[in-house]
């Protein structure tokens, strides 16, 4: 629970003072959790993954595994240009709640070219998460030009 609260903590952070964008605080922290206010989808196609967690509530049980699942492995997220995003005001439309509509808890990830990779109506474990990222062809590509072999 201490995970969450910091989390808790971080999401109700603002934007960096001089950080304009999404992208550029997260340059800047890139294990911290955005609320959905803070990101626009557009500023981040092809620089940024969003993985989404939606909650009924900031006390859903599903919605503080996820996030305690997260906190265990933040930095395994961030070396794959993960931005994680949350939100747990099923009130709120924000634009996230209209693309993906969830309807109680949704761990969905959106990927660099701006589509849902995945919807998942439990928590993932970061290892998993992972390993469906790498899977993509885009990511591939990312490995393999770090490597030095890729074109």
């Amino acid at each position: 629970m201490k995970k969450l609260a910091l989390l808790a903590a971080l999401a109700a952070t603002p934007v960096a003072a001089t950080a304009e964008t999404a992208v550029e605080a997260w340059q800047e922290e890139p294990t911290r959790v955005f609320a959905t206010d803070e990101v626009a989808l557009d500023d981040l196609q092809w620089q940024l993954r969003a993985l989404v967690v939606f909650g009924r509530g900031e006390n859903d049980p599903l919605f503080i595994e996820q996030m305690d699942l997260i906190a265990d492995r933040a930095e395994a997220l961030a070396e794959r240009d993960v931005i994680v995003v949350a939100d747990t005001d099923p009130d709120t439309l924000s634009e996230l709640r209209k693309k993906l509509r969830p309807r109680s808890f949704m761990l969905a990830l959106i990927g660099k070219d701006g589509r849902v990779a995945f919807r998942k109506p439990a928590p993932w474990d970061v290892r998993e998460i992972s390993r469906s990222i790498d899977k993509m062809p885009l990511r591939q590509q990312e490995i393999a030009n770090r490597r030095g072999t890729g074109g």
